[in-house]
């Protein structure tokens, strides 16, 4: 039988002439001749990893496209993955991304839709695109669009709303990661007020995750960032805690609240929580440091976290992972949601329209895991493999 999921369409590996450093394209699929997948910086990635991002892209978007909604204006698209191997923070960061999006410029022009992703702010993506002389990063997907100055502005004024200090664009990631939290503790006839959260990465999608979460009633008792992790049994002042960080999810030790304690970094793995939430780095939770692992669920906001060795092992112990291709599947989902007008530039009709979305999706995954007897991440795999074929005979799907 012919696999849904075949090799990648493209494959690109860039070489900065400045530095050195190595920069990876990977369009796993065109949906009508357009991909969608964000742009990630870190020291050591791959070429390997951001094709399995770009196939998770794939699974994404066909876990949200609907075929009996006719009402819908945004139809998914193909998966795609950009990523640089370079440390964020280091001075000559900035140069290699305009370098890199200056070398992408005709892919993003034509087929690669992206934006920020981990290392990255959308703010610094958008900077970068403009000085490599592109006119949006998403510019892809204009000729499919029924009315491009209108969408256009409602995506811009999208990105305009804040809510308490933060922007909508870094809140739905976190409203869609808190509602797959929240509906599978709802099915479990888990009390939210119960509940206790550990969080690994405080930046885009962990700090807003956490924001969501506390408003929901769980208590967030411990946080992690590149400085180690703050803990506190009784819980944290998240919001404390997102006043005192840097740009890169940073938490200022001098904001901390007398009795939090500052722990290890890989201390979040183990603490006593219902909830782990990795919402930083791949590769987070291995064969070994599994075992440290106590809390009931692991809800990936991270791109693939849960190495695929460490899932069976937490599986064994009644550990249950709900995969990165349902869960923070929300942000790259707003942005279409926005531009193709089946939202506009509001915030409560962005959380709702997420929360519906996800809570909808995670019961699906969930209802096929319990009726096929495998993973949740196995079901989703399933359900998008489904939905592939029926895009790719009524919209056009380029292998």
């Amino acid at each position: 039988m012919t696999s849904p999921f075949p090799a990648p369409l493209i494959s690109l590996t860039w070489t900065d002439h400045v530095t050195g450093t190595e920069g990876y394209l990977v369009v796993d699929r065109l949906v009508r001749g357009v991909s969608s997948g964000g742009l990630r910086m870190r020291k050591g990635c791959s070429l390997a990893e951001v094709a399995g991002l770009a196939r998770g892209m794939t699974m994404k978007e066909a876990l949200h496209f609907d075929s009996g909604d006719t009402r819908a204006r945004y139809i998914p698209l193909g998966g795609a993955k950009g990523g640089i191997d370079c440390d964020p923070r280091d001075p000559a960061a900035y140069g290699v991304l305009v370098r890199f999006l200056r070398a992408m410029r005709p892919y993003v022009e034509s087929v690669w839709t992206t934006g920020e992703d981990l290392g990255l702010s959308q703010d610094l993506v958008d900077r970068a695109a403009a000085e490599a002389g592109l006119v949006s990063t998403v510019q892809a997907v204009y000729p499919l669009l029924d009315d491009e100055a209108a969408a256009r502005r409602r995506l811009a004024d999208a990105f305009t709303v804040t809510v308490d200090g933060l922007g909508l664009d870094e809140l739905v990631g976190g409203c869609g990661v808190a509602e797959s939290v929240l509906a599978a503790l709802d099915r479990a006839g888990v009390p939210h007020s119960g509940a206790r959260v550990s969080l690994q990465g405080f930046g885009t999608m962990g700090g807003a995750t956490a924001r969501f979460l506390s408003r929901a009633g769980l208590t967030v008792v411990a946080i992690a960032d590149v400085k180690g992790t703050i803990a506190d049994p009784s819980g944290l002042d998240v919001e404390t805690l997102l006043a005192s960080r840097d740009a890169h999810g940073t938490v200022d030790r001098g904001a901390l609240r007398k009795g939090y304690r500052e722990l290890p970094a890989d201390a979040w793995l183990a603490a006593d929580a219902e909830v782990l939430v990795p919402a930083a780095v791949s590769y987070a939770v291995d064969a070994v440091n599994q075992a440290s692992v106590r809390a009931r669920w692991v809800v990936e906001a991270a791109n693939m976290p849960v190495l695929p060795e460490a899932e069976p092992l937490l599986a064994a112990r009644g550990i249950t992972v709900l995969p990165d291709v349902v869960v923070n599947s929300g942000t790259n989902a707003w942005w279409w949601w926005t531009l193709f007008g089946d939202i506009g530039p509001d915030a409560e009709e962005a959380f709702g329209h997420t929360r519906r979305s996800m809570r909808a999706l995670v019961d699906r995954v969930l209802d096929r895991a319990a009726a096929d007897g495998c993973t949740p991440r196995a079901a989703a795999h399933a359900l998008a493999a489904d939905r592939l074929p029926v895009m790719a005979e009524r919209f056009g799907w380029y292998r």
